[in-house]
């Protein structure tokens, strides 16, 4: 298995990655890998939990990655490896079946299964995956193992997609298949990525707007190292919560409830589905007001938005832990910080902050070292950049 240090140290260094990811592939398949992609994790800068009530989030593609090398094989076999797990699948593209035991052969199995079902020819394929996108930790790895796949299999039936058709059937895969309920924010966060730009997304129409962060301000992820899983029963919870909403407020999704309607008829709603649509129908305002004011680097007013939105993901989603309250109070006293939130579904996982740029180094060791005072957890915390969509590369431009 790859270790946590090689793995962090392949985030900033690609021709190390690179030579590693060929290496591992020739000792697996005594063969040369000819065809590379990645697709990236994502992180939500602003909207928890809106994607599937149909509303806005502010989503920064992250330059986490995860990198597949392949090459093609005739006898519609597929031959897997993840390098980060140590652990491999293989399965016939003319009888796909779930593995029970094993959740990340699934993401694969899916992606295979749901393309064949739409119709595009596949072939079968030797695979080497690497990946420096924390898994299980809210970053969206499996989104990245998704679309990166897609991207392949295109790649070696010689055919494309738009990058909005490879997320909505990535994310067929992972609710068909996988049976995660989830909504479209991590496939299209992977797949209509642009460099140097957080995605305002509207999750009702999928249309996307381009928003660059003012000059001076820094993105850090701030992993907790407590894992958290999708497919638990809390996330399905608060999904069927907001559904019991809408039902009793009479419209499609949340996203058609304004702050006023939602006070004039709270008292309809039991209390519990009543928290959950407030905090929804003020979180996915705030992913819009979000844009505009990183946009335009008023940071008292980022700073206001991310600490309502802390504030409502606790006291009335109920989705943070103990390990992220202690994250959140460690990031809140470093210097340099602006504004600090959750991040992805909550319970557990990582956390962001937006800094200062010219103080980042201060404010990761200061979290670093308060986060262990509190836990005796060493905390993963780095920056990130925004970063493209799945794409196909050519190993050589990472190598010369």
């Amino acid at each position: 298995m790859l270790s946590m240090e090689k793995a962090a140290d392949w985030a900033v260094d690609s021709q190390a990655r690179a030579e590693g990811v060929a290496a591992c592939f020739r000792e697996r398949f005594a063969s040369e890998p000819k065809l590379w992609a990645r697709a990236p994790g994502r992180v939500d800068l602003m909207g928890s939990h809106t994607d599937y009530n149909l509303g806005f989030v502010l989503t920064l593609p992250i330059s986490r990655d995860t990198w597949i090398a392949a090459r093609r094989r005739d006898d519609g076999i597929v031959r897997v490896h993840s390098m980060n797990l140590d652990a491999a699948d293989e399965f016939r593209l003319d009888g796909i079946d779930s593995i029970s035991e094993s959740r990340w052969c699934n993401y694969v199995r899916g992606v295979a299964a749901t393309m064949q079902d739409e119709g595009l020819a596949l072939t079968g394929c030797d695979a080497m995956i690497h990946s420096t996108v924390p898994l299980e930790s809210g970053l969206s790895s499996s989104a990245a193992l998704e679309c990166a796949l897609a991207t392949v299999f295109a790649g070696l039936g010689g055919w494309s997609l738009t990058p909005e058709r490879k997320a909505l059937l990535c994310q067929k895969a992972e609710n068909e298949f996988v049976g995660v309920k989830c909504g479209i924010l991590d496939q299209y966060s992977s797949c209509l990525g642009r460099e140097g730009c957080a995605l305002l997304l509207d999750c009702r129409d999928l249309s996307t707007r381009a928003v660059r962060m003012a000059e001076g301000i820094r993105v850090v992820v701030c992993n907790t190292m407590s894992q958290r899983r999708l497919s638990g029963g809390e996330y399905a919870q608060r999904r069927s919560e907001c559904e019991q909403g809408t039902a009793v407020l009479g419209v499609s999704a949340l996203r058609d409830v304004t702050p006023e309607i939602l006070a004039a008829r709270r008292h309809e709603l039991p209390e519990r589905a009543a928290r959950r649509c407030e905090f929804i129908v003020a979180e996915s305002a705030r992913a819009e007001s979000l844009a505009r004011v990183l946009a335009a680097g008023d940071r008292p007013a980022v700073a206001r938005l991310c600490a309502e939105s802390f504030v409502g993901a606790r006291d009335l989603y109920e989705i943070c832990s103990p390990a992220m309250a202690a994250m959140m109070d460690a990031m809140l006293a470093a210097p340099g910080v602006i504004g600090a939130r959750q991040a992805g579904a909550g319970f557990g996982g990582c956390m962001v902050a937006l800094v200062d740029a010219a103080r980042t180094d201060a404010f990761r060791a200061a979290v670093l070292d308060a986060y262990y005072s509190a836990t005796q957890v060493r905390p993963e915390i780095y920056p990130v950049e925004a970063a493209p969509g799945a794409e196909l590369f050519d190993k050589e431009e990472i190598t010369k």
